[in-house]
């Protein structure tokens, strides 16, 4: 009997549904970060950039955001490009957006699980949850 810990086997997906078309919202960029502890101790630290990405045509991303040894727990943010996807798809915008970028920030608590974080989005309003 070994006491090595099992890998991990959590994983951390997303997509996106554009609720004024009633369609995936493909072709959308999404920025992962995850927030590094101050090296003092004393500030909320920083957000590390982890990857890019940009929504296939189903508004999903190929593959597990994070997986693996990747997959700790932590303090995460997904940034949505809400204003640059409308203006791509020819969505009538005021030259002011009301909504340009969306930061969905949560908790990675366990390792083990999977937690997809969906994003419901039009240019004037959005809803998140956890899903499944």
């Amino acid at each position: 009997m070994s006491d090595t810990p099992p890998p991990a086997t959590g994983r951390l997906t997303t997509h996106v549904l554009d609720t004024v078309h009633g369609t995936p919202a493909a072709g959308m960029s999404i920025a992962l970060y995850v927030r590094e502890p101050s090296p003092d101790g004393c500030a909320d630290g920083r957000w590390l950039l982890l990857r890019s990405v940009v929504t296939n045509a189903d508004g999903r991303v190929d593959g597990p955001l994070l997986q693996g040894e990747d997959f700790k727990p932590g303090h995460y943010r997904l940034v949505f490009d809400v204003d640059g996807y409308f203006r791509t798809r020819g969505t009538p915008l005021p030259a002011t957006p009301f909504l340009t970028q969306v930061p969905l920030d949560f908790g990675i608590g366990d390792a083990g699980a999977h937690y997809h974080v969906p994003l419901l989005v039009s240019p004037w309003s959005y809803s998140t949850y956890r899903g499944s």
